[in-house]
């Protein structure tokens, strides 16, 4: 929601809060606090919700980041294995610089096995990465819903006072609130 959007929602509520104090029914000012504890509780797992999207999008960017080291990794790798392979055909020619071109083999080799176990590990790093991202989106679209719902029973709490203090649409608004806060804390099992 934008906050010119969430601004002009918690005026509506302050309307409606203002038009109960002025009728005198106390049953009305119970309906117009339980407005402004939804309002609170819609605002608290927007944020939280806010905070699952930026999560995600961190995570993916460092599991792209993270994939390009491991893709700098395998090229230094091929690399070393053209390397190796060149000095083993040179030392397999013989020749006076034959035990040289082994001596450099053997050492693109042990390089290759160091540069190999970095790549990897990057890999699992944005496996991880990844991993992690998924779990922000779920919980993500698990907040969107629980937020969506305490939006709701405020749009049913008001009903109360638009309709001069019936009970059940303040009932309903609270049944509402209660199923958002459990669906919040579902993002989070």
């Amino acid at each position: 929601m934008a906050m010119e959007d969430a601004t002009q929602e918690h005026l509506e509520n302050a309307e409606h809060a203002e038009h109960a104090e002025h009728e005198g029914n106390p049953f009305l000012t119970t309906v117009s606090v339980t407005i402004a504890v939804l309002a609170v509780l819609a605002a608290t797992v927007g944020s939280f919700e806010s905070l699952e999207t930026a999560d995600t999008i961190n995570d993916k960017s460092e599991a792209a980041y993270l994939q390009n080291k491991a893709s700098d990794q395998w090229s230094f790798f091929q690399a070393k294995s053209i390397k190796k392979n060149s000095y083993e055909i040179a030392a397999a020619m013989g020749g006076p610089a034959a035990a040289q071109f082994q001596a450099n083999a053997k050492r693109n080799e042990t390089d290759s096995a160091d540069i190999q176990s970095k790549a990897q590990d990057y890999e699992k790093q944005v496996d991880d990465k990844l991993r992690d991202s998924d779990v922000h989106a779920q919980r993500h679209h698990v907040l969107t819903f629980a937020v969506t719902v305490l939006h709701i029973s405020i749009a049913v709490a008001t009903l109360s006072i638009i309709m001069h203090g019936k009970r059940w649409p303040w009932i309903g608004s609270l049944v509402l609130g209660a199923l958002g806060l459990v669906a919040a804390g579902f993002a989070y099992v």
